[in-house]
């Protein structure tokens, strides 16, 4: 009969932290298993990264099998049942879990009563310990702190990745083409986290091929939008890709989001910024 081996968490980026604690399970004889949430059960400021995203980051990592549960399917679950659950569902070998894991109803369960059960069960169980990057613990939270103030460059060492989100692209009021500067316009991913708005040096992915870009994040304060947009100048790149669903990745931050007092201001800015990427691309 197979055996599993199971980690535990919400893995939401699937950071250097979380890799950890799936290495356990990766890395084990036993076909692996990320037992997780589809979307975060409590108010956090939104994900790093989509159900979708997660999953293909998990997978890519060489998780096996990816089990997404419902938050209100197991919050009335006291610590023992939640497990009863998994034992069920999966026969298990092993379980993984991060140092700090909380599970159960009103997080009842600690690494303690994880350890104590797998021990009376007969299950091999594994604690991460804490990781941590200069000096500090390596987090979700932390990770949306560095984004939440454009630094986003450490947080993709964090990930080990360009932080990214996907979104369709939509017509937008083709200015910036009249101008020779035709853009590329996304809404933000609802329940994604969001990030210091600003003008970003970028990479998009159109029909699997990488572009060099500058996004703008925010509302345009020149010519403002009611929700959170983002519009890239893709660079060497000319065609219309409306309604496909673009891959953006965040590189770095380079200026705050401006209002400008003309378009020969703002045109400047954009030019500036694309010169700047082209010099500072890979």
């Amino acid at each position: 009969m197979q055996k599993y081996a199971v980690a535990l968490g919400m893995f939401d980026g699937v950071h250097i932290g979380h890799k950890a604690v799936l290495s356990g399970a990766v890395n084990s004889p036993y076909k692996s298993v990320a037992v997780t949430f589809s979307s975060i059960p409590f108010k956090t400021g939104g994900s790093i990264a989509t159900a979708t995203d997660k999953e293909q980051k998990l997978r890519a990592f060489g998780v096996d099998e990816v089990l997404f549960l419902e938050f209100n399917e197991v919050c009335s679950l006291s610590p023992e049942e939640f497990l009863n659950y998994l034992k069920e569902k999966y026969n298990l070998a092993k379980i993984c879990c991060g140092f700090n894991y909380r599970f159960g109803k009103k997080a009842a369960g600690d690494t303690a009563f994880l350890s104590a059960w797998c021990k009376a069960q007969g299950i091999e169980f594994f604690e991460c310990p804490e990781v941590l990057f200069k000096d500090k613990t390596v987090s979700s939270t932390r990770i949306k702190e560095l984004l939440s103030v454009g630094d986003v460059q450490t947080a993709n060492l964090l990930l080990e990745e360009e932080f990214s989100f996907s979104a369709e692209v939509q017509k937008g009021d083709a200015r910036g083409r009249t101008w020779g500067f035709p853009t590329l316009n996304q809404r933000w991913p609802e329940g994604v986290v969001s990030v210091k708005r600003g003008v970003y040096q970028t990479v998009v992915t159109i029909d699997g091929k990488d572009y060099n870009a500058v996004t703008n994040i925010g509302v345009r304060p020149t010519y403002e939008t009611e929700y959170i947009a983002a519009e890239s100048y893709v660079l060497d790149y000319n065609d219309f890709c409306y309604g496909k669903t673009v891959k953006t990745r965040l590189v770095k931050f380079l200026r705050e989001e401006k209002k400008f007092s003309s378009k020969e201001e703002l045109i400047a800015a954009i030019k500036g910024d694309a010169e700047y990427v082209k010099t500072h691309s890979k």
